[in-house]
């Protein structure tokens, strides 16, 4: 085995452990860790990646059910409509894409290169979200509302992105619990988690029936994620989230400027 590829299983610890110390933004390193340091196709990476963050996130999502943080109302009203988005993007857009988009004077968009950028524009998405952090707590005792129609339309959003990309979108979601349906950030956070567990695995499905899926590299390199949230959670009992989180933020943002660099220039 290779360094890189040694690296790349490193980096399978290192997502959950990402996730659970900083309550999300670990999914955000599959898709990179397994094209770049295991040298997997972009679709067959965002489909692994689906496995591993959806996996990963239950785990954690069964820790927080057991202290009722999840709030299942909330998430079901969401879950519906983004597992629906999820898996139709799996199971059919991402086929249905040809392998060469456009050429424009020379330069061909191929469909890895399309995915790659989109996936490099989410992370600077994410890095911004995390970086200003500027999320208010909620009361924990304050009412839980439902705007049913923005958070439908949310959830499709949502899942249209995990789609795509094969990563949980708690960057997305987590704002959308607080300010859509005034959940408290302790159970946004949760509730998050358990329905990007959903989402990622239903759009796995979509993809079983297209891909030839090796299961002896996929279920060892799950197991290490799943290693990664334990000690991703203990140890967030001893280290300050807030600036953890804006810290991981700054390296998402120059990881996607690395990767909107190499797959342009390099």
């Amino acid at each position: 085995m290779e360094i890189i590829e040694i690296l790349g299983f490193i980096g399978a610890l290192l997502i959950g452990f990402v996730l659970g110390l900083v309550g999300g933004g670990g999914s955000i390193l599959t898709v990179p860790i397994l094209v770049y340091a295991l040298t997997l196709n972009p679709v067959l990476a965002t489909a692994y990646s689906l496995f591993v963050v959806g996996t990963t996130s239950l785990v954690g999502a069964i820790k927080n059910m057991t202290k009722g943080l999840v709030d299942f109302k909330t998430a079901i009203i969401f879950a519906i409509p983004a597992f629906i988005a999820v898996y139709l993007t799996r199971a059919y857009l991402i086929p249905a894409i040809p392998d060469e988009l456009f050429t424009v004077n020379g330069f061909m968009l191929t469909k890895n290169l399309a995915i790659m950028l989109f996936f490099a524009f989410v992370m600077l998405l994410a890095s911004f979200s995390m970086i200003r952090n500027k999320r208010k707590e909620s009361d924990e005792d304050s009412v839980v509302t439902y705007n049913y129609p923005i958070i439908v339309v949310e959830g499709l959003v949502v899942g249209t992105i995990t789609g795509i990309v094969g990563a949980g979108g708690g960057f997305l979601i987590i704002p959308s619990l607080v300010l859509l349906a005034k959940l408290p950030m302790k159970k946004a956070v949760a509730t998050s988690l358990f329905i990007i567990s959903i989402n990622s695995l239903i759009g796995f499905l979509g993809d079983v029936k297209n891909l030839e899926i090796d299961w002896f590299f996929l279920l060892p390199f799950t197991a290490l994620s799943i290693i990664g949230i334990f000690l991703g959670i203990y140890l967030n009992k001893f280290i300050d989230g807030k600036k953890l989180k804006k810290a991981f933020g700054w390296f998402v943002l120059v990881m996607g400027i690395y990767i909107i660099i190499k797959e342009l220039v390099m």
